[in-house]
């Protein structure tokens, strides 16, 4: 166990691609427990071989068209009229996008890259500073995984064998939470005068249009939801379902997506996708070397540490999995810590609906939390500005976010509310 870690640190240090730093660590793993290399195509197939993962390809091509079939405008349009001309009320719009974009793209990345060019060049016309915008843009990307349908849950459901219509419901309340705790930072910058009014409109006339075409937008993250409820489809067949939904708007109804777009989504979601399974496949590898390697009895000492403190453990892990966030992406965090934590979490009486979405959104987190988050770089491009101009700003929004996490800890109820609401 000592051996993968070490190997995995190092090659993750040296700049090898995530993927193939887990997949030779446990190779070295493999040396060391003198364990045939057979081992190695066989659990890669296991961790593969799953029905759920079926679905995060279709949740990645619908994101994916939805992004080129001129959503982004749209939802825009929608948050403007929504949050009107009030002081700092571009800001204000930047957040009700990032909630209302999160519901489409099911992905962080997505979300900046979609929402950040369009807001960080525009809001320092208005008299922010390009700081500022950036950090907005990269608090709220954070919600993109979080609020359904989203593609981490779908990875993280099948790998900890938890429903993902009920991850799904779940992260309902927490993504708006962590909009409110933007909205919060946007509130205070704003009474003390750091903020100016609003420049954008959207005129009477085209108000009628706008507001259609963006409620147009969100009925697909409605229609996964509720169809699955109903019994309709599965969650997997949801996202065909989304796919087709998605080139029926995008093509015929706005008009915005050609047959180049529409090869583009296809090959961008394919890469992903790929780069997603490899990884998936390479965790489980480890998985297996560490249950060989001795594992569950540093599970048994912590569940013998723990047992009669619950939230004590949750705060502990809340700690963890934010010092992993500094090195690691959620993404591999989450299939290489949920198979361990999971198990203890279920032996202390904790539901399981609240302790995985403690732990998704502690652990996406990381995606804006220096050094190694991916959506910092990405809004550094996009702002041109230095990574330390923008954590100047960002580090309020990512204290407010802590401070979500809190509560989702301290009031379960957050997190299994709706899912024991709606029982499906």
């Amino acid at each position: 166990m000592t051996a993968v870690g070490l190997a995995l640190a190092i090659l993750l240090l040296g700049g090898l691609p995530i993927a193939f730093a887990f997949g030779l660590a446990a190779i070295v793993g493999l040396y060391f427990e003198r364990l045939p290399f057979l081992n190695v195509a066989s659990k890669m197939f296991a961790g593969l071989d799953s029905f759920v993962l079926l679905a995060a390809p279709f949740y990645i091509v619908a994101g994916e068209l939805m992004n080129r079939g001129g959503i982004s405008d749209r939802l825009i349009q929608l948050s403007t009229i929504v949050v009107g001309k009030v002081r700092g009320g571009t800001a204000y719009a930047t957040i009700v996008a990032s909630v209302l974009f999160a519901g489409i793209s099911g992905t962080a990345i997505a979300d900046i890259a979609a929402l950040g060019q369009i807001f960080i060049n525009s809001m320092p016309k208005e008299g922010y500073s390009k700081a500022f915008a950036a950090a907005l843009v990269t608090a709220g990307s954070i919600i993109g995984p979080i609020i359904p349908p989203s593609v981490i849950m779908v990875l993280y459901a099948a790998v900890a064998d938890v429903s993902v219509l009920r991850l799904f419901l779940g992260g309902v309340v927490p993504g708006l939470l962590l909009g409110v705790a933007c909205a919060v930072v946007v509130f205070v910058k704003g009474v003390k005068g750091g903020l100016p009014r609003s420049s954008m409109t959207v005129a009477a006339a085209e108000r009628p249009k706008a507001l259609r075409e963006g409620l147009l937008v969100l009925t697909l993250p409605g229609f996964i939801i509720f169809g699955t409820l109903s019994g309709v489809f599965t969650p997997t067949e949801a996202g065909g379902i989304a796919v087709v939904y998605a080139i029926f708007l995008g093509t015929f109804v706005f008009r915005h997506l050609d047959l180049a777009g529409l090869f583009a989504a296809f090959r961008a979601a394919a890469r992903l996708t790929a780069a997603l399974f490899l990884l998936i496949a390479a965790v489980e590898i480890v998985n297996f070397v560490l249950i060989l390697g001795g594992i569950e009895d540093w599970t048994r000492e912590i569940l013998s540490v723990f047992r009669e403190h619950p939230t004590l453990f949750m705060i502990s892990c809340v700690a963890a999995f934010l010092i992993i966030g500094l090195a690691l992406d959620a993404g591999p965090a989450l299939l290489l810590l949920s198979p361990i934590l999971l198990p203890l979490s279920r032996q202390m009486g904790i539901d399981d609906i609240h302790f995985s979405m403690v732990m998704i959104v502690s652990t996406t987190l990381g995606l804006i939390s220096p050094p190694v988050g991916v959506c910092l770089f990405v809004a550094c491009k996009i702002g041109d500005i230095s990574l330390s101009t923008l954590w100047g700003e960002l580090k309020y929004f990512f204290y407010a976010e802590i401070g979500v996490i809190l509560l989702l800890v301290f009031f379960p109820v957050l997190s299994t509310g709706l899912p024991d609401l709606v029982r499906p």
